[in-house]
């Protein structure tokens, strides 16, 4: 991985940087590489659909396959999918997955242009709906169902703050106590400066191969990719999902027993033939502090509305029964789109090797990420040793 900051520069030298620190782990060379899979970059970092052709070029081109792929958060989770399915399908034996972002500072926005058909052009310029906005209806609805506090989002970002703390690659590494986050500004009410996530630069890359090259290459026991689930929502949606800001008529047909994010989680499970009974630990997606306690729900750590007694309970905290965003998240992150779910992979690696210096999770076995992307693109990968 390249650093999160805001470094200024462009995403390419994000990217680069990343794929040369990947290839450097493999210990292989660029010219190794069979097929390079980038995520692209399309909102911020540069006005053109680019990413996988970008950064071959960037490295250096010498003939690989090259695909790009765009799911918004979950472009990342689409790439690894992209490569995984290439090599099960004989295509390549090692595929390079690379996603980048230099996005400027401030609230995330739709491309420019007049777009009535488009349900994201649609929900800022009709309804002035920032992602914070959302964030806040999420945070709302749980403390109308379930009793949580703004005391319980706050500990949110003081546990992710505390294992950002021990990430040097973390844009935000400092400590942060409930105190402070109840002071911060507020954002969309209940939820706070600190309770949203910043934007970000950045850069991750991974190096994936079948068995047999990475037996050749002198790794035996590697990180395995078990599944990843790009799951789809099913109508009719009775839960708020961006950029949609209404729901699905459930009148004439019953809402799925399963949320869209639950169904993320659970396709990703029944496809590695793993549970949440199974996980060493987990990377989630915290926009904002109270979609972390949505998430603990809806990848099976507990029951639904219980998410704030697991994390009171300390149960998701390093040193807890089940340790969730060891990486800091992207409360410690910020968001950086392309790279996002490639980043929460490379922590579940660094973590399943035993390599995660002061956040590692003893005798880390299974783990799984979990994010949604804009538009209906779910993205879950789970990866065992």
């Amino acid at each position: 991985m390249h650093p999160w900051g805001k470094w200024g520069r462009s995403f390419v030298s994000y990217g680069t940087a990343a794929a040369r620190a990947a290839l450097a782990d493999a210990g292989l060379d660029w010219s190794d590489i069979g097929s390079v899979v980038g995520a692209d970059t399309m909102r911020c970092g540069y006005p053109g659909y680019v990413a996988g052709a970008t950064f071959a070029q960037a490295l250096g081109w010498q003939g690989a396959r090259v695909t790009s792929v765009y799911a918004a958060c979950a472009s990342g989770a689409q790439a690894i999918g992209t490569a995984r399915a290439q090599i099960l399908a004989g295509l390549a034996d090692v595929v390079l997955v690379v996603g980048a972002d230099s996005t400027p500072k401030g609230f995330l926005a739709p491309a420019g242009g007049e777009r009535p058909g488009d349900p994201d052009w649609l929900r800022f310029r009709v309804l002035g709906a920032t992602n914070p906005a959302y964030f806040a209806l999420y945070a709302r609805r749980r403390m109308a169902l379930y009793g949580d506090t703004a005391e319980d989002f706050a500990q949110v970002k003081v546990k992710n703050a505390a294992a950002g703390a021990l990430n040097p690659l973390a844009r935000y590494r400092a400590r942060v106590t409930a105190e402070e986050v109840a002071a911060s500004a507020v954002v969309a009410d209940p939820l706070r400066l600190l309770d949203i996530c910043a934007t970000s630069d950045g850069g991750a890359a991974l190096v994936l191969s079948s068995m047999e090259f990475a037996r050749r290459h002198g790794r035996p026991d590697p990180v395995r990719v078990r599944a990843v689930s790009t799951v789809s929502p099913t109508y009719p949606k009775a839960v708020l999902d961006l950029p949609d800001i209404a729901t699905d008529s459930a009148a004439a047909v019953s809402p799925a027993p399963h949320t869209f994010r639950a169904s993320i989680a659970r396709a990703a499970y029944e496809e590695a033939g793993l549970g949440p009974e199974d996980l060493s630990l987990a990377e989630v997606y915290d926009l904002s502090t109270a979609l972390e306690l949505e998430w603990y729900e809806d990848i099976g750590l507990c029951a639904p509305g219980e998410g704030a007694k697991l994390l009171r309970d300390g149960a998701t905290a390093l040193g807890g029964r089940l340790p969730v965003n060891t990486s800091g998240g992207l409360g410690s992150f910020g968001e950086a789109v392309p790279a996002q779910a490639i980043a929460q992979v490379c922590e579940l690696t660094w973590q399943l090797r035993g390599t995660a210096g002061d956040r590692q999770v003893p005798g880390a076995r299974v783990g799984i990420t979990a994010n949604q992307g804009l538009f209906g693109h779910g993205s879950a990968v789970v990866a065992v040793r």
